[in-house]
């Protein structure tokens, strides 16, 4: 991050020192050159139409780290001739915010408007990021924040309706082969590795540039005498761990993305989002109550047998612990994957729940009350209750529903899996209860 007070050139053009690190040599120098976001920055993107039109409306970049958003904001200050002044929301608090804000009434008196990026917006609290809002408003400051965090839950409503979200994209084998080839052309040495090596190198960056560069940087720094192999490369440099903070949108796009796996019956991709999950730290136990939780929604009573798997897999985890423990969370896994779905019991709890929000306190009809009492007994609590298993079959076919309210249907089961049958169950009783005179 520049220096907020340095000389109005300090963004500009010098080319760093030779012995600057490799990412800083390679930085792109104009927008064209920014590699994988090319849906932005292109002819036809948001950055391309407004560098074209001269003129820049405040922006939230939102992406993964290494994928360009301090070179994209610096360049777009370069391209439609602003002022840049940079501030991280790791190390700024008011009195920064308020320096801010004034440098930049100096360069709109002397006729030059100012491009303020702030670094991980999403740090600043809601009281700092109002601040923002009079100066976006009369145009002192064009805000571009980047922020590797979802805006929509890090940042206020106030502050989003002004700006415009634009997406970096994760940085995809293609663009990261592109990297290589200009720290190659920059240092006019060959990576020394095999093509699967150098392959490996690429999925080892998991879409970051920064990172990416970094490793390259290290292997040119070790003398190695023949080409890599990938378990030689493996050895020698540690692999990126992969991104995720347990209470951010990367654990919740990762859950979402395993119960959807599951609900489309696709055990192949459910055991890929739940090894995600477990291999980059989550809580075993979290992973379960979600399996637990979709075998109810999801699964039902087309197989009875998917809850008590869970529970089990949750009793074996306990008592086995990691790493023992896991192989019974993927059975668990695979057990719901591949078991019969139906939402019906899900849906009968979500009807029946309003249906009872909405009637009140409607009394049960008095024929299936109990009367301990003589008085009870007296005004006709349990009179006429017929004893189903006295009955024809086992069912008397009585009406059980209150009397200020018809039959209702909450649960419809399908006709997949053990719910097939329980539809016939209920099938047979419904015709036997219209034949006896009940509901």
């Amino acid at each position: 991050m520049a220096d907020l007070f340095a000389p109005d050139d300090a963004a500009g053009a010098d080319a760093p020192a030779d012995s600057a690190p490799l990412a800083d040599r390679l930085r792109p120098r104009t927008l064209a050159q920014v590699v994988g976001q090319e849906h932005l920055t292109g002819p036809e993107g948001a950055i391309g139409r407004m560098v074209a039109a001269g003129r820049l409306s405040s922006i939230i970049l939102w992406g993964p780290p290494g994928t360009g958003k301090t070179t994209t904001a610096r360049l777009l200050a370069d391209a439609v001739g602003m002022e840049f002044m940079a501030i991280s929301a790791v190390f700024s608090g008011v009195a920064d915010l308020k320096k801010v804000f004034a440098t930049a009434k100096d360069h709109a008196r002397r006729g030059n408007k100012t491009l303020l990026f702030v670094d991980e917006i999403h740090r600043f609290n809601r009281a700092q990021q109002d601040s923002f809002l009079p100066f976006v408003e009369n145009g002192t400051v064009t805000l571009v924040g980047a922020t590797t965090e979802n805006p929509s839950f890090e940042l206020n409503a106030a502050l989003l309706s002004r700006a415009q979200v634009l997406i970096l994209r994760r940085l995809d084998a293609a663009a990261l082969e592109q990297l290589i080839d200009r720290a190659e052309a920059e240092t006019g040495r060959a990576l020394p590795l095999t093509p699967a090596a150098r392959e490996a190198l690429v999925a080892s960056a998991d879409g970051d540039g920064r990172f990416l560069l970094n490793q390259v940087e290290t292997l040119y720094s070790i003398a190695i005498p023949v080409p890599l192999d990938p378990a030689a490369l493996s050895a020698l440099l540690h692999r990126r761990v992969a991104v995720y903070d347990k209470d951010r949108e990367g654990h919740y796009n990762l859950i979402s993305a395993l119960h959807k796996s599951l609900r489309g019956s696709d055990p192949q991709a459910a055991l890929y989002y739940m090894a995600r999950m477990l291999v980059a730290g989550e809580q075993p136990l979290y992973v379960l109550r979600r399996l637990v939780r979709f075998a109810a929604e999801d699964i039902g009573l087309a197989d009875p047998q998917a809850l008590i798997q869970c529970l089990a897999a949750k009793d074996a985890y306990d008592f086995l612990g990691s790493p023992e423990g896991e192989v019974a969370i993927v059975q668990a896994c695979l057990y719901c994957a591949t078991a019969p779905k139906s939402n019906a019991a899900y849906m009968a709890m979500k009807a029946s729940f309003k249906s009872a929000r909405d009637t009140g306190s409607l009394m049960p009809p008095q024929n299936i009350l109990n009367a301990p009492t003589k008085l009870m007994k007296d005004v006709g609590y349990g009179k006429g209750y017929q004893y189903d298993h006295d009955a024809v079959d086992g069912f008397s076919g009585a009406d059980y529903w209150p009397e200020e309210m018809e039959a209702q249907t909450f649960y419809a089961p399908t006709d997949r899996g053990y719910e097939a049958r329980i539809a016939e169950r209920i099938a047979y009783w419904n015709r036997l209860r219209a034949e006896r005179g009940g509901a």
